[in-house]
Parts: C-alpha cells; structure tokens; sequence
C-alpha cells in the first residue's frame, strides 16, 4: 500500500466554536490505483490532501506513504521524504514567477538532489510538449502551459503518489483531457494518485471515488470509466 492513512481526525480550533474538519476518515490507495475524492466545499477534501501530503499532522490516527509515517520524522527529515515521495499538483500551480519554466520544473531538486537533475526535466518537458517555452517565464505561459509545467515539476523526483487538489479547474477541455491522462499514465506505471476535485469529468477517470461529508466519509463506490474523447 502506497498511501493508507488510518483513521485520521482533525479539529481546527478558532476564536468561534470548534470546526472538525475531518472524523476517523480512512483511505488507502495501492501502487497503480487513480482515487478520487469529491464533496461540498467545506467537507474536509483539502484538509485530508494537507495529511496525505505530510503538510498537516492529523490530531489522532495515522499516515504511512510507502511504509513509512511522515509525523515520526523531524521537520527536515520530512521535508526531504516529502520531495522524494511526494509530488503535490494544485488548480493555481505555485510557480515561482521569476522563474523559466526549466528552473520551475527543477526546483524540488533544491530540497533533495535528483541524479542527472537537468536532463530529467527536460525529459520531462519535452514530454509534456513545453519544450518551446524552456526559457519562459510562467506569466509568458497560457493557463494550460502553467499546469503542464507544474505537473512536470511534481514528477521530477519519480515519486510514488501524486497529490492533486482540482488540477483541472482552470483548465479548457484539451488541457483537461491531457492533465488527466497523465495522471491516469502515472498510475499505470505504478504509482498512486489521490485527487480532490470537483469536476465529475476528471472525477471520471478514478478507479475508486471516496465521498466525504461534513468530515465523515461516506460508503465508497466504484467510478464510472471515462468516456474517450
């Protein structure tokens, strides 16, 4: 099992009443499975993405990626794990903006070194067909072109699980149905993929969709096969 995460509860406390966003929710993903999660917002999606992600440590429960709990190590410890293990895809892509699109998709070997760094990002660029926009900076990029070169940023380190919070959410159709292939690649190559979304086309191509409500998760289901375009 790549991602299981067992039993995780999470309470925010604030200056008003308590807020649980997450009750003994429980999810498992193994190496070659696409699991997506859906819900309204304010659900607990993006606060159960922060624990699989070793952003947010859960109140009680627990988290093992690969084998291993990422709340047992000390903060530099799991800032490495998470750059090894880890690639984190978001619908506004983080990039830094003085950066080319070269130096953005090479940023997380500056946490933890990647063997022949520079020529597995372009590797990875050409693969994600940006090559023209290596020198490029994102505010040079279309909307498309920005994920695209976040995606291939998250794929630098080779890690096993993908984390994905509405990749496709500012994107047109095209972009859609290439962000989402690659996602669907990635798993057939043997990693796992946890996506939040709230786009039932994306939502789709998961093998397993998870329904979380007010914190709590609600019974599994399979997903329905995505159409071919």
């Amino acid at each position: 099992m790549l991602l299981d995460i067992d039993q995780v509860s999470k309470t925010y406390h604030t200056v008003g009443p308590d807020v649980c966003a997450l009750d003994e929710v429980s999810v498992s993903v193994e190496a070659g499975q696409f699991t997506a999660v859906q819900g309204p917002s304010g659900c607990g999606k993006s606060t159960l993405l922060l624990i699989a992600g070793g952003l947010l440590a859960p109140d009680v429960g627990s988290v093992q990626i690969d084998g291993r709990n990422p709340y047992e190590l000390t903060a530099d410890e799991r800032a490495k794990f998470r750059a090894t293990h880890i690639g984190f895809v978001f619908q506004q892509f983080h990039l830094v903006p003085y950066l080319d699109v070269l130096d953005n998709v090479l940023a997380p070997s500056v946490a933890a070194a990647v063997p022949q760094a520079r020529e597995r990002a372009e590797e990875l660029i050409r693969q994600f067909g940006i090559e023209h926009r290596l020198h490029h900076t994102p505010g040079q990029l279309s909307t498309g072109e920005r994920q695209r070169t976040a995606l291939a940023r998250a794929l630098l380190h080779d890690p096993k699980v993908l984390l994905a919070d509405e990749p496709t959410g500012n994107l047109d159709r095209e972009n859609t149905e290439a962000v989402l292939g690659h996602l669907k690649e990635f798993t057939a190559k043997g990693g796992a993929v946890l996506l939040v979304s709230h786009d039932e086309h994306a939502i789709s191509y998961a093998d397993e969709v998870i329904r979380l409500q007010d914190g709590r998760l609600v019974k599994p289901e399979p997903a329905q096969a995505a159409t071919p375009v």
